[in-house]
C-alpha cells in the first residue's frame, strides 16, 4: 500500500509502478530501461503532455513519449522553436518575439513569429541561424520551468523589451498562472512542454524558410516575419525530409499549374479566387463526372442551391453566432441583407422543409457540388489549397435515429472507395468531439459521437481522438490521405448533427404518427474540388493517369509525308471519345517525344514513320511503361479504352 509520500503510475500496458512523490518522468523512464530514458522526450499524465524533467506529485495514468513518436516530435519541435528564437536573439538582439509553436504541416515542423524592426533577416541569414542552433544544442543547457506572479512576469518581459509577450500577458486571465522556460540566458513566456536540455533536441534540425504573418493573425496589425524550421528524431530523418522537400518543390501544384496550363490566380481577379483553364477544367470535369455517377449509383439525389441567402437563414443556422468571422459582409437587396454562403447545409434543410415527410421516405441522401465563399486571411492563402471561393463536394443525409450508425458506416465505405479511385489508399482517421463553442445539449452530442465511434469500429478503421475538434453543431470524423511522397492531407469529413434539425424545427411523421426530429449527417468525400485538385496534381506530379489526363495520347509524325495519316488516325480515335491529339510539326521526333511525355506529361505517344505509314500502324511509347511496341490504330484505341475503364 502506498503512503502519502508515494504515488502510483499506471503504464499503457496496465502495469502499476510505485514511486516517491516528486519523482520526475525522466527518473521513471530510467527505472524502466536505459534505452527508454535515452529516447524519451516527454510524458503524458492523465491525458496532459508534460515536460520529462518536472516532478510528478500525484498518481496518474502515464505514457512516455520517445523522440520518434508523433507526440514526442511535437515536444522536440516546440523545444527547437525556442532554440531557434535564442539563436535569433543572438544575431538580432533587438528582435521582439511573439509566438513559436510546433505545427502540423507537411513542409515545416515549427515556426517563430518575430518583429525584426530595422534589422530585417534574409534567407542569406538562415544558414548562420541554423549553425547557431547547433551550437546552442551542443551547449546542453537545461530547459527550466519557472512560475511568476503577474507583476514579476511583466517586469521580466519589460527588461527583455518583449512588447508582444507583454500584449500576450495582458490577454491571459488573472487567475491563470504565468510560466516561463529558461535555457541559459534565454527566457520565453511558455507553458511547455520541453525536452530536459537543449542537447535532447538533437542534430535533426533545419531552418527552412521565411514568410510574413500579422501579429494576432489580424491584417490590421503589423506584419511580422515568420521563420520556419523543422526538427526530427535524428539527422537521417531530417535528410530524408529535405529530399522530400526537393521532390515536393518539383510537384508544387502552383508551378505545375502554370507549366501545364491548368489554372491561374490573382491578376485583377482578386486573391484566393481560381481561374480554371481548359486543361485543368477538363480534369475537373472528369472528377465531377465520376463523382456524380458514383453518387447516383450509391442512391444519392443531386441538388443545386443559390450562392446567397438572407441573413436570417444564417442566424437560424447558427453561422452568424459561430462562423461570422469567416463570412463576407452583407449585400443590401431590396432593403434586406443577403450573405454569400459559406456552407450548403441550410439550403438543403430548406428543401427538406418544403413538404411533410414520413418515416417511410427516410433516408434522404442529397448531394451537391456547391460553390461556397469563406474569408481567409490573405497571408494564409496558398494556391488551390487555401482559397476564398471553392466548390464543396457536399452531401446531407436526413435520417431516422435508428439509421444513423448504418448510414455513417456506409459513408465511410464510400469515402475509402472514392479516394482509392484517385490513387489514395493510405488514411488516418480522427474522431473529433464537442468544442467549447458549440450548440446543443450534452445528450445529443453524446449520441452523435457514439454513432461515429461505432461506425469506425464496425468498418475496422483505426482512429485517433481529437478532443474538442468538432464542428459547432456536431462531432465529426476527419480523414487524412497520404500522398505518393508520404505527406498527409485533410480531405473527407463526416459529421453527425442533432442540432440543425432542432434549430430549423425539422420533423417527420414517425410510425406512431408523432412528429419526430430527423438526424442530419453532413458529408464531404473530397473536401473541395480546388483543394483536392491541388493535392491530386502534387500526388501525381502533374502526370495524371490516363482516365483523368486532359490529353491521353499524341500521335507524332516523323516526316511531312506522314502528316495526313497522323491527322486521320487522331480523328478516328477522337470519334471513340478518346482524347488524342496530332503533332505534325517539323521538329525532330526525339524532341517531340521528350516534349509530350516529360514536359507536357502526356501518358502516351504513338509514332508514325515510313514503316507505320505503309502498314497503317503506330509504335507506342508510354511515359510509365516505356516501349509498348507496334499496333494498329484500333488496337491502340482498345488499349486506351481499357485503361480508362480500369482507371489505370
Amino acid at each position: 500500500m502506498s503512503t502519502e509520500s508515494q504515488i502510483q503510475l499506471t503504464l499503457p500496458d496496465g502495469s502499476v509502478r510505485e514511486y516517491d512523490a516528486g519523482t520526475t518522468g525522466l527518473q521513471v523512464a530510467e527505472s524502466i530501461g536505459r534505452g527508454l530514458a535515452k529516447a524519451a522526450v516527454g510524458i503524458e499524465l492523465d491525458g496532459e503532455v508534460m515536460s520529462l524533467q518536472l516532478p510528478i506529485t500525484q498518481s496518474a495514468a502515464m505514457k512516455i513519449f520517445t523522440r520518434d513518436s508523433k507526440e514526442g516530435l511535437q515536444v522536440l519541435r516546440h523545444s527547437a522553436a525556442h532554440v531557434m528564437a535564442d539563436a535569433v536573439k543572438r544575431i538580432r538582439p533587438k528582435a521582439k518575439l511573439w509566438k513559436g509553436p510546433p505545427v502540423d504541416d507537411p513542409r515545416y515542423g515549427f515556426y517563430y513569429d518575430i518583429d525584426f524592426g530595422d534589422e530585417p533577416i534574409t534567407v542569406d541569414d538562415l544558414p548562420k541561424l541554423e549553425e547557431l542552433m547547433r551550437e546552442i544544442i551542443k551547449s546542453n543547457v537545461p530547459f527550466e520551468l519557472r512560475e511568476l506572479d503577474r507583476p514579476a512576469a511583466i517586469k521580466l518581459m519589460e527588461e527583455h523589451n518583449e512588447d508582444y509577450k507583454l500584449a500576450t500577458i495582458a490577454k491571459i486571465p488573472e487567475d491563470q498562472s504565468l510560466t516561463f522556460y529558461h535555457s541559459g540566458n534565454f527566457v520565453d513566456l511558455c507553458k511547455g512542454p520541453h525536452v530536459p536540455t537543449t542537447a535532447k533536441v538533437g542534430d535533426g534540425i533545419a531552418v527552412l524558410a521565411l514568410a510574413g504573418a500579422y501579429f494576432g493573425d489580424n491584417a490590421d496589425n503589423k506584419m511580422l516575419t515568420r521563420v520556419y524550421g523543422h526538427a526530427f528524431a535524428d539527422k537521417k530523418a531530417m535528410a530524408a525530409h529535405r529530399k522530400n522537400l526537393e521532390e515536393a518543390a518539383k510537384r508544387d501544384h502552383r508551378r505545375l499549374g502554370v507549366d501545364l496550363d491548368l489554372f491561374s490566380t490573382m491578376g485583377e481577379l482578386g486573391a484566393g479566387l481560381i481561374l480554371w483553364h481548359p486543361k485543368g477544367g477538363f480534369v475537373r470535369h472528369k472528377v465531377e463526372e465520376f463523382w456524380k455517377n458514383e453518387h447516383l449509383k450509391g442512391g444519392y439525389d443531386l441538388v443545386y442551391s443559390p450562392h446567397i441567402a438572407k441573413s436570417e437563414l444564417w442566424q437560424t443556422s447558427g453561422h452568424l453566432d459561430f462562423y461570422k468571422e469567416s463570412m463576407y459582409s452583407g449585400i443590401d437587396i431590396d432593403g434586406s441583407e443577403y450573405l454569400l454562403k459559406p456552407m450548403n447545409c441550410p439550403f438543403h434543410v430548406q428543401m427538406y422543409k418544403t413538404k411533410r415527410r414520413s418515416y417511410r421516405e427516410l433516408p434522404f441522401r442529397w448531394a451537391e457540388l456547391g460553390t461556397v465563399y469563406r474569408y481567409e486571411n490573405q497571408g494564409s492563402l496558398h494556391g488551390l489549397l487555401r482559397v476564398r471561393g471553392f466548390t464543396q463536394d457536399d452531401a446531407h443525409l436526413f435520417l431516422r435515429e435508428d439509421q444513423v450508425e448504418a448510414e455513417i458506416t456506409r459513408c465511410l465505405h464510400f469515402v475509402v472507395d472514392m479516394l482509392r479511385a484517385f490513387g489514395f489508399d493510405e488514411y488516418e482517421m480522427m474522431l473529433s468531439t464537442r468544442p467549447d463553442k458549440s450548440v446543443g445539449d450534452d445528450a445529443s452530442w453524446q449520441k452523435a459521437t457514439e454513432a461515429l465511434r461505432k461506425a469506425l469500429e464496425s468498418v475496422g478503421l483505426g482512429y485517433e481522438m481529437d478532443e474538442g475538434g468538432g464542428a459547432f453543431y456536431g462531432p465529426k470524423i476527419d480523414v487524412k490521405i497520404k500522398d505518393s511522397i508520404g505527406r498527409t492531407w485533410q480531405c473527407s469529413t463526416i459529421q453527425a448533427d442533432f442540432n440543425l434539425p432542432e434549430r430549423f424545427d425539422m420533423t417527420y411523421i414517425a410510425k406512431d404518427g408523432e412528429r419526430t426530429r430527423p438526424v442530419m449527417v453532413h458529408r464531404a468525400l473530397l473536401g473541395s474540388l480546388e483543394r483536392f485538385f491541388g493535392i491530386l496534381v502534387e500526388h501525381h506530379g502533374g502526370a495524371f493517369p490516363v482516365w483523368l489526363a486532359p490529353v491521353q495520347a499524341v500521335i507524332l509524325s516523323v516526316g511531312e509525308r506522314h502528316a495526313d495519316a497522323v491527322d486521320q488516325m487522331s480523328r478516328t480515335l477522337k470519334e471513340r471519345l478518346l482524347r488524342v491529339d496530332a503533332d505534325t510539326n517539323s521538329d525532330k521526333i526525339g524532341g517531340k517525344i521528350r516534349n509530350h511525355l516529360w514536359q507536357e506529361k502526356v501518358p502516351m505517344v504513338a509514332v508514325v514513320g515510313d514503316q507505320e505509314f505503309e502498314n497503317g500502324t503506330v509504335t507506342v511509347r508510354s511515359r510509365v511503361g516505356g516501349d509498348l511496341g507496334t499496333m494498329t490504330v484500333a488496337e491502340f484505341g482498345d488499349m486506351l479504352e481499357k485503361m480508362v475503364a480500369n482507371r489505370e
